[in-house]
């Protein structure tokens, strides 16, 4: 969806998967990329393909992220497009879960979040329009061996559904994604942890879903280069299910 020229964006955890793959779809659409990562040098290589910037930066840092928002904005001219996707999974039945794969998984989504929401909104608020899209999951509904990522995705909701009502009247929408099984480093590494190949999930996946196909990175891209676009602007509040029908 075109109509972004002028807008300047930042995408968390947006080296490769759906940060990557959203960060070169907002450029198409005429925005200017920041790509935010914890591993710089793969947010400079993605920010490459955008012509915007990479930045490394860890989101649980609340000053390292209002220090990449200031520079996104003095780089690029300000800041319209925030998407809050860095996320990372510590998976494990609940009596093996460790405090540590709590506070890891809560830190990055929703801390996370948190710090990067409130670093950017202040130059939406002042500039009276903006777009924050949040990054749930359909794990949200629950998933066996996921209580703290399903923890964190449905706290996304809440959290997206809390920031519309603060920011709606200043011009800002907030609106979350909730992907269902989509092939990337994160599921190939499920794949693992259940003892089977990527192959046998991806097939296992797209069978369990009225499509009966997996989802692309691009496929979570496209819904949320909508919800950062003008013509969404009565839309907020709302989590989008992209999951090919599992919910059905």
């Amino acid at each position: 969806m075109a109509g972004l020229e002028g807008r300047v964006a930042l995408v968390t955890g947006g080296a490769r998967g759906i940060g990557a793959a959203t960060a070169r779809r907002l450029h198409a659409d005429g925005a200017r990329v920041a790509v935010l990562d914890l591993d710089e040098a793969a947010a400079s290589h993605t920010a490459s393909q955008t012509g915007g910037i990479g930045i490394g930066c860890d989101v649980t840092d609340g000053a390292a992220v209002e220090a990449a928002v200031e520079r996104v904005v003095a780089e690029l001219g300000g800041l319209h497009i925030l998407v809050n996707n860095a996320g990372v999974t510590r998976d494990n039945l609940l009596f093996k879960l460790t405090e540590s794969d709590w506070d890891t998984v809560m830190n990055v989504h929703l801390k996370g979040a948190f710090n990067a929401s409130k670093a950017a909104q202040k130059h939406m608020v002042a500039a009276k329009w903006g777009r924050i899209v949040n990054l749930s999951s359909v794990s949200a509904l629950g998933n066996r061996g996921q209580a703290n990522y399903a923890a964190a995705k449905m706290g996304l909701q809440g959290f997206t559904r809390t920031l519309a009502i603060e920011l709606g009247p200043f011009g800002v929408t907030v609106n979350a994604v909730a992907p269902g099984f989509v092939v990337t480093d994160m599921t190939d590494a499920t794949a693992a942890r259940l003892g089977i190949t990527p192959e046998q999930l991806r097939e296992a996946s797209a069978q369990a879903v009225p499509v009966r196909r997996v989802g692309s990175p691009d496929d979570i891209a496209n819904a949320i280069a909508f919800f950062a676009s003008e013509p969404s602007s009565f839309v907020t509040g709302q989590t989008l299910y992209v999951d090919g029908g599992a919910k059905i």
